[in-house]
């Protein structure tokens, strides 16, 4: 019976959670992956239409259509026109790089220009994220006018998308999963068992602000590191107290699996000569036992 009693707690509480946080990462799952993204298909085909637009422009011809983007398959797509034009080779290769760098899934992909009238490719090429793996030639060649079409194939990244509509679709339960299986390290504990549910202690003349690791001290404030937070905290519970080495080195590491010996002492000496600008404030050696924080009036 008391066992059933304390599932919640210790391991137990633990396990629980890691179940409901694989039933959650499932559902989470199952929703990225279902549907497609319309947004970002429809926005790649604009840019491509625009890619058509500017080859016109750059071949002198500012009358003519951009024919609709023809999705080819899930990665492919091409670039149709009215009517006859001629392309410059660099700049084909200038204008798509530089109208695909605003498509966020756009890392690889391969283009390849296509003559209605005849088989084969005209010309092509491949842009990679890496500049160094591209591979791009005859950049300085101008291609006779012809009913060309443009074809680009895309690097698929429907794993890579699902994989990050995941991500972000699981951070608010992740996040609250968390919340509820959060264990507090020991100062969080100790602020919580002595109702300082603000972080506040008083001091001397000083204002320890535990929460924010702030020691405030006739209106100067000394920030303090986390360890030394911790250091201090563990004086303000017990002020004018003889704290002994083991609980010190216990306190204040062992939630981080390390206990560490002369770390202790280095963290007094520094968090010693924070407290010096009030002169009430003092951390002295109890020879064999430990450390003693004295308050004074």
């Amino acid at each position: 019976m008391r066992n059933s009693q304390n599932l919640f707690s210790g391991k137990g509480k633990y396990l629980v959670g890691s179940i409901l946080l694989l039933f959650t990462t499932a559902i989470c799952a199952a929703f990225s992956f279902a549907g497609s993204d319309d947004y970002a298909i429809a926005r790649r085909e604009i840019l491509l239409r625009r890619i058509g637009h500017e080859l016109l422009l750059q071949s002198g011809d500012s009358t003519s259509r951009v024919l609709p983007v023809k999705k080819i398959n899930e990665n492919e797509y091409r670039i149709i026109f009215e009517k006859e034009f001629t392309f410059q080779a660099d700049s084909l290769v200038g204008t798509t790089r530089r109208v695909l760098a605003k498509d966020p899934l756009a890392g690889d992909y391969i283009v390849n220009v296509l003559d209605s009238d005849k088989p084969g490719v005209v010309y092509g090429y491949a842009i990679s994220k890496n500049k160094k793996d591209d591979i791009v030639s005859c950049k300085g060649r101008k291609q006779p006018k012809a009913s060309y079409m443009i074809s680009i194939k895309f690097k698929p990244t429907s794993i890579n998308t699902a994989t990050d509509r995941y991500l972000l679709g699981s951070l608010p339960i992740l996040a609250f999963v968390g919340f509820l299986f959060f264990k507090p390290n020991k100062v969080q504990r100790a602020l919580l068992e002595d109702g300082q549910d603000a972080g506040m202690f008083t001091l001397g003349s000083a204002l320890f602000d535990a929460k924010n690791r702030k020691l405030m001290v006739n209106g100067q404030t000394i920030e303090l590191t986390g360890t030394e937070t911790r250091v201090l905290l563990v004086f303000a519970r017990s002020p004018n107290e003889t704290i002994e080495r083991s609980r010190l080195q216990k306190e204040i590491w062992e939630d981080e699996g390390v206990i560490v010996g002369r770390s202790l002492d280095m963290f007094i000496s520094k968090l010693r000569k924070k407290l010096e600008v009030d002169p009430n404030l003092n951390i002295v050696v109890v020879r064999g036992k430990g450390y003693k924080l004295e308050v004074g009036s």
